[in-house]
């Protein structure tokens, strides 16, 4: 899109695959928690950082006939061999959903090769063979990361190699020795060959950028899972390990020390001699909730500045005006039923914002980390029309995005959007991808041993759902699993670790693993009364909705009148309240130790030892209990209005 043009207004198109989606769901204030397996709906969680309370609720996904249409003025002045049909086909936070066994409105819904099927049919189309040809697959990040174990005991390897399987044959291993032939054209601008690193070739129909969870590991471990090589604990599936046929981009991350990308920032794509790129970004707060030992070294820049930056210099170098931003940042929209709607209001205040100062030539806006609903026409500070979107997430629903191309300026003139649900029991779904199953088949029987096995038995659904205090049954048992695994004094657990619910009955590996993935360790520190005072006052202090913390060992009471930084009224343990001079043995994972959530108080923890793996911890006290057992909200947290 180019500040030349002006909006001839917004027209209704025929939908011309599956006519699916709409989508109905809620937004509240981390109220609505997720579906249990088996009820009547899904639910999308509100991903804010790495692993938050679910906030939107997908009830159901209800057909759209017709997609907004955006046109320019130019659009009609031109002759139909003047303009190209390109389609984008979009994914957000898949975080690894290999398997099948999700539901939307009581129906199943997803899986790789379900997802991979109607990746494959949106590309089919007998009026228009070759269709594919102008066809890209984009992810907006967290393909990898708080990832069930089918991929997350396995490294994540089979989630890129899932990618891998959608590549068509422009897409390369990169597999040269020499990694001074890589990352030139971005680091020098006098150099034009970007196809060093052979993933860059402009015909590869595949391209994503890293989310927050791609550095949950840390930045060594994301470049081992792109660029190939065995984990230590590997081979797994593949020997040995290639690593992503496909380029991963982003415009904002960069080494402190140099300012340069730690990954290309934008990729160049081509199709029938027109030119457009892509550019990466992930939310600037990403130090915050990552591991920060993970990111320590790199620098996470501001979103719309970095992007604007490569616009800018694409477009004075290389003379591109067709711009797609694939952006880990997002909000929710209220879901609708009937024709897409323009102008829709977002909510979430960062992803408008960023929007807001993007450059004119931006066209699309592929956005992600909300798990939610996004569809709508956004304006920049100078009245540009942006399209942005966001397809749920955990290969539920795709984003199909068509855009038309003036061949003689190289600006978008048209563009269009539809979120589609990804049913198993209609349409493509009833024909997964036979290859892709093979693969999913193949990782599931790996892990399988270990993933069956009975931990222990729950009499009841131990939930993730919060009192209105901030107390939650599952966060009380993990807490005290963590508290008894070191013997301290208390214990205090981020919510955003706890990923998943558990039902009642037998308790297996797998269903602990889904709960606790990240492989966190334990770590045992000394603190005074008033540190602790301190850390849970930090609950609402620089954070973007309160972060509440699941304790073992002490109860509080805190009142939401009274202001931030100062909610804490009184702790107390044994029911006698603290003395905020003594000093108290306190576990935490290492996230937290390391001030992840913004809990900074916790590095200045005195006498840090580290303890054994929060999911090792959760099982041994599981197993120690007398089964079947439950647990309940005891009334650790009281809140004052």
């Amino acid at each position: 899109m180019s500040s030349r043009m002006s909006i001839d207004g917004i027209i209704p198109k025929p939908f011309a695959l599956l006519a699916v989606l709409g989508t109905l769901y809620m937004n509240g204030a981390c109220l609505l928690q997720p579906a249990l397996a088996g009820a009547s709906a899904e639910h999308h969680s509100h991903e804010w950082d790495r692993g938050d309370e679910d906030d939107d609720t997908i009830e159901m996904h209800q057909d759209v006939g017709r997609r907004v249409e955006w046109r320019t003025l130019e659009f009609h002045k031109r002759e139909k061999d003047s303009l190209l049909h390109v389609q984008l086909l979009s994914i957000n936070d898949f975080h690894g959903q290999l398997s099948v066994g999700r539901l939307v409105a009581n129906r199943p819904v997803g899986g790789a090769a379900v997802l991979a099927a109607y990746l494959q049919a949106a590309q089919q189309d007998p009026n228009d063979p070759e269709l594919s040809d102008r066809t890209f697959i984009i992810h907006a990040g967290d393909h990898v990361g708080a990832t069930p174990p089918e991929s997350a005991l396995l490294q994540d390897e089979p989630s890129i190699g899932f990618l891998n399987l959608l590549a068509n044959r422009y897409c390369r291993f990169n597999d040269r020795t020499d990694r001074r032939d890589r990352l030139r054209a971005w680091e020098v601008e006098e150099s034009r060959d970007d196809r060093r690193d052979r993933r860059m070739d402009p015909k590869c129909n595949l391209v994503g950028t890293p989310g927050n969870h791609e550095f949950d590991e840390g930045k060594d471990e994301l470049m081992r899972l792109l660029n190939g090589g065995n984990h230590s604990t590997g081979p797994f599936l593949e020997n040995p390990y290639r690593g992503a046929r496909f380029p991963y981009v982003s415009a904002n991350v960069v080494v402190e020390r140099t300012g340069k990308p730690i990954l290309p920032p934008f990729v160049i794509k081509q199709v029938n001699g027109v030119r457009l790129a892509f550019i990466g970004a992930v939310l600037k707060q990403t130090p915050t909730i990552v591991t920060p030992t993970g990111v320590a070294g790199l620098k996470f820049l501001d979103e719309a500045d970095s992007i604007n930056r490569y616009v800018r210099w694409l477009r004075r170098k290389e003379r591109i005006h067709t711009f797609i931003v694939l952006i880990h940042q997002g909000g929710t929209q209220t879901s609708y039923q009937g024709p897409t709607q323009p102008g829709g209001l977002i909510n979430g205040q960062d992803i408008v914002n960023i929007v807001s100062r993007l450059d004119d030539d931006v066209d699309v806006v592929v956005s992600g980390h909300a798990h939610s609903f996004t569809n709508t026409l956004l304006k920049n500070q100078n009245g540009a029309e942006i399209l942005v979107t966001q397809a749920f997430s955990s290969s539920t629903a795709y984003g199909d995005i068509d855009l038309t191309i003036d061949r003689k300026t190289n600006d978008v003139v048209a563009k269009s959007a539809a979120i589609v649900t990804t049913f198993a029991d209609a349409g493509p779904g009833l024909t997964p991808d036979p290859e892709v199953a093979a693969v999913v088949a193949q990782t599931e029987a790996k892990v399988a041993p270990l993933v069956n096995r009975v931990i222990g038995e729950a009499a009841a659904a131990l939930l993730r759902s919060e009192s209105p205090a901030g107390e939650s049954a599952l966060g009380n048992v993990i807490a005290d699993a963590q508290r008894a695994a070191l013997g301290t004094d208390f214990a205090f657990m981020n919510p955003g670790g706890i990923r998943a619910d558990l039902l009642a009955g037998p308790i297996t590996y797998g269903a602990l693993f889904t709960v606790q993935p990240f492989g966190n360790s334990l770590v045992q520190m000394t603190l005074t009364g008033q540190q602790i005072y301190d850390l849970l006052n930090q609950q609402w202090v620089n954070q973007p909705f309160p972060r509440t913390l699941k304790t073992s060992g002490l109860t509080y009471t805190w009142d939401n009148n009274r202001p931030i930084g100062d909610r804490i009224v009184e702790v107390r343990r044994h029911g006698a309240p603290i003395d905020r001079q003594a000093r108290f043995s306190v576990t935490v994972n290492n996230f937290m130790a390391a001030g992840g959530d913004n809990f900074t108080v916790l590095t200045q923890g005195q006498n840090q030892m580290g303890g054994p793996i929060d999911l090792g911890a959760l099982i041994a006290y599981i197993q120690s209990l007398p089964q079947p057992f439950s647990a309940a909200i005891e009334g650790r947290i009281t809140r004052l209005n």
